[in-house]
């Protein structure tokens, strides 16, 4: 029984040491909602897919973040699609017509998806950013309405990205 105590006051030492310095800046309501959501996708099945959500930005050709099952979405990497056997999910004109949806109505709903990084590389010259290539092959909605993506505090404003991307400039 020592031996449980030890090992459970273990743990919750690095959990708060984990939740520290992940959630600097918020209060503990949300720092305990990263945390949660941080256990919720460690439990994830692993397999040979990929889990995406979309963010849109006006103009720009980027899809969405794209993550490994099991990895949060602070290591997610922003991509553009390579629609060549499968095109991206609701590919609709950019342009509403009549009042019906439009390209990137679909905005922060996540996905299942299967494919590939295909080690290449885009520029994207409308958000002067260079991306991962995804090849898409296949995808199913996960959650038309899954919340905020990196901290509980973000506010989207339509045109700029939640965090600066690593290694993304031309």
């Amino acid at each position: 029984m020592p031996r449980r105590a030890l090992f459970s006051l273990l743990l919750c030492l690095v959990s708060l040491f984990h939740t520290g310095c992940e959630t600097t800046g918020l209060s503990p309501q949300q720092a305990a909602a990263v945390e949660a959501r941080h256990r919720q996708i460690a439990m994830e099945p692993r397999g040979d897919y990929f889990i995406g959500r979309r963010f849109y930005i006006n103009h720009t050709h980027l899809w969405g973040y794209v993550r490994s099952p099991g990895q949060t979405w602070e290591n997610s990497r922003l991509v553009i699609m390579n629609e060549r056997y499968q095109k991206i999910p609701y590919r609709l004109p950019e342009v509403p017509n009549e009042g019906g949806y439009a390209y990137g109505d679909d905005h922060n709903t996540e996905y299942t998806l299967w494919g590939r990084f295909t080690g290449r590389k885009v520029f994207d010259p409308n958000s002067n950013l260079v991306l991962p290539e995804f090849e898409l092959r296949r995808w199913e909605v996960r959650n038309e309405s899954p919340g905020w993506l990196f901290k509980p505090n973000e506010r989207f404003n339509g045109s700029q990205l939640l965090r600066s991307e690593p290694g993304t400039t031309p």
